[in-house]
């Protein structure tokens, strides 16, 4: 392992904090966009679906050659692939076409850039850092994530309030820049494929099987990733109404929005902030279950309280943020401890298509069902069936003693 693995994560970590902060500021700015012109669930739904379904449909593809590829040209090219897709997109805007499909359209392109940088930043990991430093690093990836989170929402809603889309849309493609010049100043070693064989459908799909099989072999993993798809086909839909419950049922503006935004990711960062000074004693997948619960109580919670109680509201949210930071670092932890270096792309990219596609179904109906039976009543539901999901986590003995052995 090489000793400077400090210095290349300081480095690749400058890159990728101005890359999130600009590309959160552009996503809040497309969520302030659509909430405020439409005030419509499906409306969100359909967005959501948009940047979701591309990467889910080719992940499994894009996973295999991610394991074949050179990672750190995977990630610069995907980089580079959606400032293109985005400048396009500004460019139509300034020229006044704005609309519905062409957000759409944007949000679709740039789904399809993350499906390969994604999996390729998670599967470069443990090949740059020991591994016994994998959680510690996932916590401050966390932090990261989380800054970014409480910036870029305060970023995006000042930028939309003085530019227009198409302007707002540039930050992302500065971010982009940030990114790929980062990647230029480290060395990013590729793991040894199985079979140096062409990529030909057959040898693709093979190499699918095999990853596939890498997570059914273990039992515990193959509940853990049950669980967790299960979980986000209630987590997603809930994740995407957020402003629809801060206008509709607390009354919030914009103000209000950024406020639930901000604190989310100040709770993320502080979850972050946790595993990046101090490795906790009990299992990684107890955190999980427990994680899981407590995401199930701030949602349902959410729901019910009533139009006057939006201070209650943004410490649920507090709390939810710390929950999924500690449940994120904790998850993608174990995959990458259980599975071998050189399917980790593979991996990674079927996880997310699995719990994507399900998702999306979830997504599509919670649209429709939020705007029959009301948001809050939706958060309470869903809430209630992820408590449920993290309680059957400790009664399943494959899942619990996973990694039992492995200290934290």
């Amino acid at each position: 392992m090489d000793n400077n693995w400090k210095r290349k994560f300081t480095i690749l970590w400058i890159g990728q904090f101005i890359s999130l902060i600009s590309s959160s500021a552009v996503n809040f700015a497309i969520i302030i966009w659509l909430s405020l012109k439409t005030e419509s669930a499906e409306v969100l739904a359909f967005a959501a679906i948009a940047a979701l379904l591309p990467q889910a449909l080719i992940g499994p593809f894009a996973g295999v050659y991610i394991d074949r590829w050179d990672r750190k040209k995977t990630m610069i090219f995907a980089d580079g692939f959606v400032a293109l897709c985005t400048l396009f997109m500004s460019i139509s805007f300034y020229f006044g076409y704005e609309s519905l499909p062409l957000i759409y359209v944007m949000l679709g392109l740039r789904s399809v850039g993350s499906a390969f940088h994604m999996p390729a930043m998670q599967a470069s990991i443990p090949l740059l850092a020991p591994q016994s430093e994998l959680l510690r690093i996932a916590g401050i990836n966390q932090i990261i994530q989380s800054v970014s989170g409480i910036a870029g929402p305060a970023l995006g809603a000042f930028a939309i309030g003085m530019l227009s889309i198409g302007n707002v849309l540039l930050l992302d493609i500065i971010g982009a820049a940030f990114a790929i010049i980062s990647l230029l100043f480290i060395y990013i070693p590729n793991s040894i494929p199985d079979e140096k064989t062409a990529a030909s459908f057959r040898n693709i799909w093979n190499d699918m099987k095999t990853a596939f099989y890498e997570i059914t072999r273990n039992k515990g993993l193959w509940y853990l990733f049950l669980y967790s798809i299960v979980g986000l086909f209630c987590i997603m839909p809930v994740a995407v109404l957020f402003p629809l419950l801060t206008i509709n049922h607390f009354k919030g503006d914009k103000f209000e929005i950024s406020i639930i935004e901000v604190i989310w990711g100040v709770g993320m960062l502080v979850g972050g902030g946790l595993l990046g000074i101090w490795k906790p004693t009990i299992s990684k997948v107890i955190i999980i279950n427990l994680m899981h619960i407590l995401i199930g109580v701030t949602f349902a919670w959410s729901g019910w309280l009533s139009a006057d109680q939006f201070v209650f509201f943004v410490i649920l949210t507090a709390i939810g943020g710390i929950s999924a930071s500690l449940y994120n670092a904790s998850f993608t932890t174990i995959i990458q401890e259980e599975i071998q270096h050189n399917m980790l792309g593979r991996v990674f990219s079927l996880y997310y298509s699995f719990s994507v596609l399900p998702s999306i179904i979830g997504l599509l109906f919670t649209g429709f069902i939020a705007d029959f039976i009301g948001i809050n009543y939706t958060f309470i539901i869903l809430g209630l069936v992820i408590i449920l999901i993290g309680i059957c986590s400790f009664f399943t003995p494959a899942l619990m003693n996973l990694s039992k052995k492995k200290n934290l």
